[in-house]
């Protein structure tokens, strides 16, 4: 069994909601994929999960399912970094917000390190012209966008899509959430001659073949590989364990759980 104290760990993709609306942000999220929550959405849970296995960082992050939804995702996302400094925040855009530049030049002056997208909530293709202008601006400032990215229900966010706005904005930095592409990583080798797109392990292991996943990390790289959780739809105890699972040898488990986010966002632990 894995000594947890001697494991430095980040998780690069958790979800957090303003107490007035956590109950039915995260009663959302369950329906929609038909999974029960592990937690509650607020900051307080985070870190009381993420706690009982010594996370260090944690990347926050909320998505504004309309453009009207934006700004004050992005305040409350400031707000909840500056009460507790374990959080790194993700803004959020959508492609029908008036002012995609203003907003995504008002995100970096808030602090926030990056951008997350939820094409598949937000209801619009991933190399949809209309969003172009959020890769434009992110590409120009040096913001991350982390993408939901595949479902077998919807094409919003497929692969094949994802890899084409990689290769459309060479400067910007993708990172494909659920190992590139949830239910659709036959598809995920789309990347692989994309060294912009990074990827996460959350919402994958669950239902990821063991001897896939460690097919995925070997062929991409494990130096682009992030830990995270998709809190509050799993626990974290739960996810690491499905992570340590996988027997990858410390030098690469290590990458993945903290040294990677840490050069990425170059952030100290």
């Amino acid at each position: 069994m894995t000594d947890l104290t001697a494991l430095t760990i980040t998780d690069a993709h958790a979800h957090i909601f303003p107490p007035k609306i956590a109950s039915k942000a995260v009663g959302s999220i369950g329906e929609f994929y038909q999974i029960p929550m592990c937690h509650p959405g607020s900051p307080e849970a985070l870190l009381e999960s993420g706690g009982a296995i010594g996370v260090r960082k944690y990347l926050v992050c909320s998505t504004a399912t309309r453009p009207g939804q934006v700004t004050a995702i992005n305040d409350f996302i400031r707000e909840s970094c500056a009460a507790h400094p374990e959080f790194l925040g993700f803004g959020t855009l959508h492609p029908g917000y008036e002012d995609i530049p203003g907003e995504a030049r008002r995100i970096r002056e808030l602090g926030l390190r990056g951008v997350k997208l939820h094409p598949d909530f937000q209801q619009f293709f991933i190399d949809d012209p209309a969003a172009f202008p959020i890769y434009q601006s992110c590409q120009e400032l040096g913001l991350p966008i982390l993408f939901h990215t595949g479902d077998e229900r919807y094409d919003w966010s497929a692969p094949a899509r994802m890899a084409e706005v990689a290769r459309r904005y060479p400067g910007l930095t993708c990172i494909a959430a659920h190992f590139g592409g949830y239910n659709h990583w036959q598809d995920v080798e789309l990347y692989r001659d994309l060294p912009n797109v990074w990827f996460d392990t959350s919402s994958a292991l669950f239902k990821l073949p063991q001897e896939r996943a460690l097919h995925l990390i070997s062929l991409m790289g494990h130096r682009r590989f992030l830990f995270g959780t998709d809190f509050p739809m799993w626990d974290h105890r739960e996810e690491l364990e499905r992570f340590l699972s996988l027997g990858l040898p410390a030098e690469v488990r290590d990458d993945i759980l903290h040294r990677n986010f840490r050069r990425l966002f170059e952030v100290e632990l």
